[in-house]
């Protein structure tokens, strides 16, 4: 298994970041690319990755490794070291205050101009030929900043994968995913494997996250092209929130590489019986449905409902109660659905999101993302 170091650009004399990766399998084949805690705080996905690479240690001295797989387990070293006053800061970074998983450079013109004249009515040729000139328009991007250099890596390792999978969690939440809707039929298995309560699913959700950078770059090519040539969505790129910040345990841990081998086997990656697909345990709705829960006042947080209950309109989530007028403020859910997700938090600012329920309508417009 070779592990290769990616020299990040260097911030200042003295000072030397690196990226590693682990590569698994031969190029030639179907590829994957998982990557974990690009939200250097979000320690769940470092976890999963450790039991991920010693069953793929194991596959590999098997034999039974036949496509491509490349492991990054720890995505991020510039939040990884980021602490201020003993806390970590892994999702933003200090320098520039922007999110490590967004604004990822998007070259999505620039190769359709490059290929254009070389597209034919063959679409795994067109595939191909796309993926050859995304990679190499990556690599040759220019950066000047050390977090450009890191996107710049990140995307340079993915961007031609058949599967990305980006490893994150929530404060405190269910398994749940977020994909692109035109990849929702090839991430449902998915869904099934990972057991996920619910997927979040939207079509640009703006400032260019990293899983929508790998997935997006194909139906905007097969929007441009339309009936021209046939550009298939040859990318399936999914946001895995793996439950809540403090479930970092071997047996959790352990039991999601697994599920998530099982579907690298599923979709022939990895050599032997093909598992049977589990049943599903969610569904699919759109993230504009997803509804932020905000505080209009600051207090004292605590919780009624746990995550995983199914709420209904006007139902109370939470009290925020202020400790110098005992007035104690009502937090409801603004639609019926999953509340799927709250925060660690126990001290409500004014204005701040703490917690989010899943509804089936889109109701949201602009951007869908948090901060």
């Amino acid at each position: 298994m070779p592990l290769v170091r990616h020299p990040l650009l260097s911030p200042a004399p003295g000072t030397q970041r690196e990226l590693v990766s682990l590569h698994y399998g031969q190029p030639g084949g179907q590829k994957a690319y998982i990557q974990a805690s690009l939200h250097a705080d979000e320690l769940p996905g470092m976890l999963v990755a450790h039991h991920l690479r010693r069953q793929l240690d194991a596959l590999d001295a098997a034999g039974q490794i036949t496509g491509e797989i490349i492991l990054v387990p720890m995505a991020n070293p510039i939040g990884l070291s980021q602490f201020v006053l003993h806390g970590h800061q892994g999702r933003f970074e200090l320098t520039t205050g922007e999110n490590f998983n967004r604004h990822y450079p998007d070259q999505i013109e620039a190769v359709a101009q490059a290929v254009e004249p070389h597209l034919t009515a063959d679409a795994a040729a067109n595939v191909a030929l796309l993926r050859r000139a995304l990679k190499d328009a990556v690599l040759a991007s220019p950066v000047d900043t050390e977090l450009q250099s890191l996107r710049r890596t990140l995307m340079g390792l993915s961007c031609d994968a058949d599967i990305v999978l980006d490893l994150h969690c929530d404060a405190q939440a269910l398994m749940h995913l977020y994909t692109e809707t035109p990849c929702w039929p090839a991430c449902e298995p998915l869904a099934r494997f990972l057991r996920s309560r619910v997927a979040l699913l939207a079509q640009d959700s703006g400032d260019s996250p990293f899983d929508e950078a790998c997935s997006q770059v194909w139906w905007k090519w097969a929007a441009r092209f339309g009936q021209r040539f046939p550009i298939p969505q040859a990318c399936l790129s999914v946001t895995v929130e793996l439950r809540g910040a403090a479930d970092v345990t071997h047996e959790l841990a352990e039991a999601d590489a697994r599920h998530i081998i099982d579907f690298l086997r599923w979709r022939g990656l990895i050599a032997g019986d093909k598992p049977a697909l589990p049943d599903a345990v969610g569904d699919a709705r759109p993230l504009a449905g997803s509804m932020p829960i905000k505080s209009p006042t600051a207090g004292v947080l605590t919780f009624l409902k746990d995550v995983g209950a199914e709420v209904k309109a006007g139902e109370v989530l939470a009290h925020v109660i202020d400790p110098i007028t005992a007035q104690v403020t009502e937090l409801t859910s603004p639609v019926d659905g999953l509340f799927f997700a709250r925060d660690f938090v126990r001290f409500a600012t004014a204005g701040m999101r703490i917690a989010k329920v899943a509804g089936r309508e889109a109701l949201r417009t602009g951007k869908l993302l948090g901060a």
